[in-house]
Formats: C-alpha cells, sequence, structure tokens
C-alpha cells in the first residue's frame, strides 16, 4: 500500500511539473465535395494565425467528391465563433485566346456544433450556386446520421449529363471517321495508306509487322484491311452503345 502511495505522489508530481492538461486540439482529415457544375480547387487556413500553412487542396470536378487530405486542427470541444478560412477557385468558360480565367474568393465559414459531440473529418461542400459550408462529421453525405443539410452525394444535372455526352459520342464518331477515311485511304492509294502505317507501326509496335517483308507486301495490305474492318465493327458497335444512352 505504501508503494502504491507513493507511485501516486509521483505520478502527481509529474502532473504538476508537465501539466498533465487535457487535450484540447486534434487533427482531422479533411474532404471536399462540389455540388456545383463547374469544376473548383480549394484549401483552407486557419483565420486565427495568418501564417498557418494551406491544408488539404486539389480540384473537385463538377457534382462530384475529392479525396483525403490531412489534416485540419480543430477543438475537441465545440464552441460558438470557431470558424474555417476556405480559398476556392474556379474558372470561367474558355475565352477565344484559349485562357481559362480564374476567380479567386477567400470565405471565413462558420463551423458548426459536432453532431455527435465530438469532432469529425472536416467537409468543404460548395454548392450549386458558389457558397462554401463545412461540416465535421466522421459519417459521409449518404449516411442516415449525416448531420448537413443537404443529404447525399452530388447528383449531375441533365446539363451537365449531357454535355458529358456529347464529349463521349464525339469521341465514338471520331474513331467511326478514323476508320472509314483508312479504309477508303486503303482502296484509293494502298502505298501511301501502308507505308504511313507501316511507318507507326516501326515506332510504336514493332510486333504488328513482324512477318510481313515491308509496306509493299500484298499480305500486309490485307491485314491493314482486315484490321481496319474489326476497328471500324467495334468503334460502330461502340457509337451505337453511346447513342442509347444518351440521358
Amino acid at each position: 500500500m505504501l508503494k502504491l502511495l507513493r507511485m501516486g505522489c509521483l505520478l502527481l508530481g509529474i502532473c504538476l511539473v508537465t501539466g498533465c492538461a487535457e487535450k484540447t486540439d486534434v487533427d482531422v482529415n479533411l474532404h471536399g465535395v462540389n455540388y456545383g457544375g463547374d469544376a473548383f480547387s480549394f484549401y483552407v487556413t486557419d483565420p486565427a494565425d495568418p501564417k498557418s500553412s494551406p491544408t488539404g487542396g486539389g480540384i473537385i470536378d463538377p457534382f462530384a467528391a475529392g479525396g483525403t487530405t490531412c489534416c485540419v486542427t480543430l477543438p475537441t470541444k465545440w464552441r460558438p465563433g470557431i470558424k474555417v478560412q476556405v480559398h476556392t477557385t474556379h474558372w470561367l468558360p474558355e475565352t477565344p485566346d484559349g485562357r481559362l480565367p480564374e476567380v479567386k474568393n477567400v470565405q471565413l465559414v462558420d463551423l458548426p456544433t459536432y453532431a455527435t459531440g465530438v469532432p469529425g473529418e472536416l467537409w468543404v461542400m460548395r454548392a450549386a450556386d458558389g457558397s462554401v459550408s463545412v461540416i465535421s462529421s466522421d459519417f459521409q453525405p449518404d449516411h442516415p446520421q449525416w448531420p448537413g443539410t443537404v443529404k447525399g452525394w452530388p447528383v449531375p444535372s441533365l446539363e451537365y449529363r449531357r454535355e458529358r455526352w456529347e464529349l463521349y459520342k464525339k469521341e465514338a464518331e471520331g474513331y467511326v471517321e478514323f476508320y472509314l477515311e483508312a479504309l477508303d485511304e486503303l482502296e484509293k492509294s494502298p502505298k501511301t495508306r501502308s507505308g504511313q502505317a507501316w511507318e507507326s507501326a516501326s515506332k510504336y509496335d514493332r510486333d504488328e509487322i513482324k512477318g510481313f517483308s515491308g509496306p509493299d507486301d500484298p499480305r500486309y495490305l490485307t491485314f491493314l484491311r482486315e484490321d481496319y474492318l474489326k476497328g471500324l465493327k467495334r468503334s460502330q458497335a461502340r457509337l451505337t452503345g453511346v447513342m442509347e444512352m444518351r440521358p
């Protein structure tokens, strides 16, 4: 018993020297969620410490969420008046000279009370109107206990989905056009077409031309024609699938 009392006194002495203070801050991970139709990038700083290093970052695509970054320091106990300074950048439509004008904003955002009583990961959310809010939660947006006003992950708008579909359609049409033009050139000017194909294969895919004597080899011309026909069939099937998926 005497030994235990001595140990207790020793620990008390250590606490008096070191403080043994209750931990007042904790580091949490950081996420970005974009409910808007344009991409944005972000990072956060401590408004109480102008010299604090930026935290987080990365570009968040429209109607998407970013990965996990580290770290933001939050008080272990919530109190009114906690704020987070969020720096964002988004881009205006491309100008005729190819530039993407940047729009930078700095917003001082209130941190709502911890829903579970303890700090969770910090979520930076950009709404469709460009406004920014933050939530501290270990629950994700699609969880029943998510404390945010907007529930669930971002849902792409019909306009955005059609814009993306147009890009896929254009790409698929490009492949069809390529194979049609290649077959047409192979028919009208076989030496020109086979010469270009042979030169390309010599640089990037030598296995493709093994067994052929050269670009004028009749067997190589037959190989090219069959390869282009297969490519045309694949690209046409892909284009058909893309057309069927139009939002």
